[in-house]
Parts: structure tokens; sequence; C-alpha cells
């Protein structure tokens, strides 16, 4: 008996009103077995970037109904990156508690996940792991290229680029302000390979959307396509009882490890691949990504590690192109929600544009991937994105100067003159700000912009955006807010910075200092709702930022009835 029948079959009076609440339209037999799929959307207009999903759930909606299940639309909590406020990643974890039990209280046997922008494709994927129920992705796809003055824009990217060169004066304000209305041309979320674009494709390489769907641009009607294939796959998925825990293995993480190397990935995936892999309660440590990503050559030409954008990706072949140059070093026993391995879909693959996708042969980079570093300033760890950092600064010693919160560096930042010094700013930790917010790729001091630098080496416990760029040290663990040493360092301190090794260390015995006080005055103190929740339970970056409580698998079915 199906999950759904548990809900609809019988006589009695509990089936009677199951029955006839959803009757509303739906003829008779559509209880009598048939798989019942929710199309799980996180659209709102005040998500940008997955506002089309409402037309794609009409078309994953047809696609169910061609397989013979019932479709039935499920609005989810949604999460916009841009406009959310102190982070949208403060919302993540919530998001997918809603939607795990949203998804384990009602009567569906499999669900279509609809994301895009860049916390909602972790939160769908870390609810359905733990519900593990049927489930598969359809991405909503990047937004087409945006021009200014006849050159492409890359969303995110030139925003931090453009209101640099504003700060440093070579670009006036007012081309500034009419760059505004030419970066967003189309639907779509970024067309970056910012978080969004990452995140969909590391899903594809986890074996978790239709092979060759990420990366489809949000106004192609190829991701209609796509999306009513998807419907009709989650059909077959429940008959054949293909849940989440049968496709993502640890070979599958290891695979997506090595796909976010090649694509110049962002460094947000490290938490979330973390917390959903821990969902499942799969082997996954921030060493992985280190160990298995850091051979592995930058491929795609995109920004911010390159040029291009996310819609001459898809013309020049996709992920499965990428894929294809480094088959290799991809597990061949890594299933996807097809059925089929990932690498037998990649023999077909072709790269058709080398400007954008290059050959193994002629990389952009060597060694790409997420370097994780550790030393008395980050014991259980941080990370730095090597192929989107100034090569000449990725080895650097210098002298610390400390921000206490970002008000503190909003405040002084400007006052800094020293170009070798290394800026350092925490407080912005899962617990300290709260949510971990991406203010990781701080501003330069103006003074040093006008003198035409353009990257400094920058040190915190917070994140920064997949479409940001620079020598940017990240997710130092333990944050400052949960005692970690990086609340110890003081303005003065020498701080070595050494990728090539690894290391990230103060000159100095950290042990022996007390936090600062300005430091912990700044911290986050919530006194109840979700903040209070979240500030007391969740986890550190080298955990994945999830709640301690929501790690492991779930069961799938409620056990008690509702009447």
């Amino acid at each position: 008996m199906s999950r759904s029948q548990a809900w609809y079959a019988g006589d009695d009076r509990n089936a009677y009103i199951h029955r006839a609440w959803m009757r509303r339209g739906l003829p008779r037999d559509a209880f009598d077995g048939q798989p019942h799929i929710a199309i799980a959307n996180t659209a709102s207009d005040l998500t940008p970037c997955n506002a089309h999903l409402t037309e794609v759930a009409k078309s994953v909606a047809d696609g169910v109904w061609a397989a013979g299940g019932v479709p039935l639309h499920l609005p989810t909590v949604s999460l916009g990156e841009t406009l959310m406020r102190p982070t949208a990643m403060l919302f993540r974890n919530l998001a997918a508690m809603a939607t795990e039990e949203v998804l384990r209280a009602n009567p569906i046997d499999g669900v279509v996940l609809l994301g895009g922008c860049d916390k909602t494709i972790p939160a769908l994927l870390m609810a359905a792991c733990s519900v593990d129920l049927p489930a598969l992705v359809v991405p909503g796809g990047p937004m087409l290229t945006g021009h200014f003055r006849g050159t492409p824009l890359g969303c995110g990217t030139d925003v931090w680029r453009l209101s640099e060169e504003v700060r440093a004066g070579t670009l006036s304000r007012e081309d500034f302000m009419r760059s505004e209305s030419s970066m967003i041309r189309s639907r779509g979320h970024c067309n970056t390979m910012g978080t969004a674009s990452t995140m969909a494709c590391v899903t594809e390489a986890l074996g978790m959307t239709i092979p060759g769907l990420a990366g489809t641009p949000a106004p192609d009607s190829g991701l209609l396509e796509l999306a009513h294939q998807s419907g009709r796959l989650s059909v077959s998925m429940v008959a054949e009882e293909r849940r989440p825990s049968t496709v993502l293995t640890r070979e599958s993480f290891l695979n997506a490890i090595v796909a976010l190397a090649a694509i110049g990935g962002s460094t947000n995936a490290v938490v979330h691949l973390l917390a959903i892999a821990g969902r499942l309660g799969v082997p996954l440590e921030l060493e992985d990504f280190d160990n298995v990503g850091a051979g592995v050559p930058l491929l795609v030409d995109l920004q911010p590690a390159g040029k291009h954008l996310m819609d001459d990706l898809h013309r020049a072949g996709g992920l499965l192109a990428v894929l294809r140059e480094v088959a290799d070093l991809l597990s061949p026993s890594a299933m996807t929600v097809t059925g089929t391995p990932l690498v037998s879909y990649l023999p077909s693959a072709a790269i058709h544009d080398e400007s954008v996708i290059r050959p193994r042969s002629a990389p952009l980079q060597e060694s790409a991937g997420i370097a994780v570093l550790r030393g008395n300033l980050a014991p259980s760890g941080a990370v730095i994105k090597p192929a989107a950092a100034t090569p000449g600064l990725l080895t650097h010693r210098g002298t610390a100067v400390v921000f206490d919160s970002i008000e503190d560096l909003n405040a002084r930042i400007d006052t800094v003159e020293d170009e070798n010094a290394i800026l350092v700013l925490r407080g912005c930790g899962p617990k300290g700000y709260p949510g971990m917010p991406e203010v990781g790729n701080f501003p330069l001091p103006a003074p040093l912009l006008a003198k035409g630098v353009r990257d400094m080496v920058r040190i915190s416990d917070a994140r920064m955006s997949g479409t940001a760029y620079g020598t940017v040290v990240l997710h130092v663990a333990p944050e400052a807010a949960a005692g970690g040493p990086l609340g110890r360092v003081r303005t003065g301190d020498v701080v070595v910075l050494d990728v090539p090794n690894r290391r990230l260390e103060v000159e100095a015995d950290l042990s022996a200092r007390p936090l600062s006080p300005e430091a912990q005055a700044a911290f986050a103190a919530p006194e109840r709702g979700w903040q209070r929740l979240y500030v007391d339970h969740v986890l550190q970056a080298d955990r994945g930022v999830d709640l301690d409580f929501l790690a492991g698998s779930g069961q799938a079915t409620p056990t008690r009835e509702s009447h």
C-alpha cells in the first residue's frame, strides 16, 4: 500500500474526511492508489529569483498527470537572498525544518523540489533527506546576461566591482546607478557562478536532478520541458522506491566536491553539503573538500573566477561537458534520480566553446577547489577559494587590523592606510550575528582604493557571496561568539596566511588572552523566537551550521491520526 493510502484507503470516518476535503475537482480514482506527488515550490515575489517557479510547477504537474500520478502544489518557506535581514542563512534551517514537517505530515508519496535562490535548494534537500521520501530537484535556472554600455554584467560580481570603483573615484555614482537597470535582464537567479548556480550544479553532481538540467536558463523553454520530465520521473521514483538515502552516498558527495572545484563554485557549498550529508548520516568532513578538490583543475571560465556567465556555460555544453573532462575523478557507482549512474551520461557530452569550458589539457587553473586552513586562529578550520584570490596574497604576513562587528568595520574601514595589513572581522559567525551573513568580502579602505589597491587579505567567521572574489578567508571555526581564538586577536598582532601549506596563524599566545570585551558586547543575544532557538542550538561552520537536534535522518510517516 502506498504511503498516501494510509490516509485515503478504507470506508471509516477518517478516510472519508481525508478524501472528501480533497475531492475539489479530483476524480474518484485519484484516491485509489495513484502516487500523490507534492510540488514543493519556493516561489515568492519577495524571492525574485524564484518568482517564475509557479510556471515551472505547472509543467511539473503536467508531467505528474501524464505519468499517472496526482500532483499537489505545496508552497514552502521562501528565502530571498538579497532582501532578508539579518541574513537569509539565519532561516535556512527554519525553511528546512518547516518543509520536512509538512512533507511528513501530509498524504504524499514523493516530492519535486523547486528552488533557485541561494538557500532554497539546500533547505529543500535537507528537508527531503530528513523525511526520505522519493525526491528530485528542479532548479529554477540563471537569468540571461545583462549589458551596460556594451559590456556584459555579472550580477553580484559586478555589484562588488563597480561599487569599489565608485569608492575609488574611477566610476561616477551616476553611471553606477544607471547600471542598476541593466544588471537584472530576465527571470532567474544570479548568472555568475554564485551560490545559486553552484548549488544547482552541485545538486546535479549529487545525482538529485535529471542530468543535463542544471544551468538551463530560467527563460529557456527547455527548462519547462525538463520540468515536465521531472514530474513524470517522480512517479516512477515512487514505484521504484528511489529515495534520497538510496541516491546520496559518500561517493555522491565526493563527486559533488569534484564538480565544485571544476566549476569554480561558491564557498557556501561547503556548509550546505556538510548540512545535507549530516541529515542522512553520510560521513563527510571539512577536510574532504581539500583532499578531494584541491587537485581538480578549474575548467569553467566564469565570473567571479573568470569572465563568462551562466548562459555561456549552457550553450558551451553545460555541466555534463565539464564533468566529462574530469570523469576519471568521479565515482562510477554514484547514482542519479533516474536510477542510472551519473558517469553514464558523460560520453555523449561535448564542449562546444572552449573559451568557456576549457579542456582538461588547458585548464584555467591547474588546481582549484576549496582550501581548508588550520592553525591557532582556526583550530576547527577555515576556508578560502584560491581560484578567486590574488595569487600573490595566498602567502602573506601582515599586521592585523581588527573589527569587532560589521558596524565597527563600517565606521573605521576607511582609516586603514597600510596596504599590507590583514583585515580581521569577528562577530559574524552563526551565533554571533546571528546567521553567518555574507559580509566576509567587506569593502577595502577608500584611501587604498584610491592608490590602486584592489585586494587585501581579509579574515572572518562570516561567509561571502558566491559571486564575490578576493583573498578572503571565511568560516573561521570556532567563531568568536563560540569562544574561538578569533575573539582574542588584537590589532597589531602579526598574522600569517600560508595557503600552500594550509596554515592560518597568529604569532602570539592567544590562549593566554581573554575574549575581547568589545566583541562580546556586539554578539547577538536574542531573547525569543527562532533566533533564540537558533543561537542556542546552531552548529559551527565545520559541521554545516545545522541545528544540533536536526542531524540524522527521520521517519517518513507520522504515527498518530488527526481525528
